[in-house]
């Protein structure tokens, strides 16, 4: 009886032990050459990194150049893990590609540190940035009718002035 529990055991480790590594190998996989920059990332960062809505990402130091050089700029701060952002993606990524927006999209669960350099208070967050400044920024889970508000007045209407 004991004989056969720590062959069930053994069995049961090594099946274990063996979903470890084949997700582990896939993960490595996906994550090659991610737009992160980063070796480890974040199991929710992973599942999005072949979502057409994720992509166009700017890492930290970039979005610092753009602002240091004064360039116009409008960046979606956001959490893969962030259930307002999950809703809101699919709707403001469409939209700005609509609009012809380059909307930069910034990883907030990737890089922590950006919550306080810009005062980000809750995702998802939407920042236009002016001649290198903050001109304006909307924030949380809105109607749609709110984004399109924000993009036609702070965005497009700049484009085009």
């Amino acid at each position: 009886m004991k004989k056969k529990m720590f062959i069930f055991l053994g069995v049961l480790v090594v099946l274990f032990a063996a979903l470890i590594f084949i997700v582990n190998y896939q993960n490595n996989q996906k994550t090659e050459g991610n737009p992160y920059g980063k070796d480890n990332l974040n199991q929710a960062t992973i599942d999005q990194l072949d979502d057409d809505f994720y992509q166009n990402q700017i890492l930290p130091e970039e979005l610092d150049e753009k602002l240091e050089n004064g360039e116009d700029v409008t960046v979606y701060f956001y959490s893969p893990t962030c259930v307002h952002c999950q809703n809101t993606t699919p709707v403001i990524v469409p939209m700005t590609q609509e609009y012809d927006i380059d909307l930069k999209k910034l990883n907030l669960l990737e890089f922590e540190e950006e919550w306080e350099d810009y005062k980000i208070e809750g995702t998802p967050t939407v920042i236009h940035f002016e001649n290198g400044e903050e001109v304006a920024r909307i924030s949380g889970e809105q109607p749609v009718t709110n984004w399109d508000s924000f993009f036609q007045e702070n965005v497009l209407d700049n484009q085009e002035s």
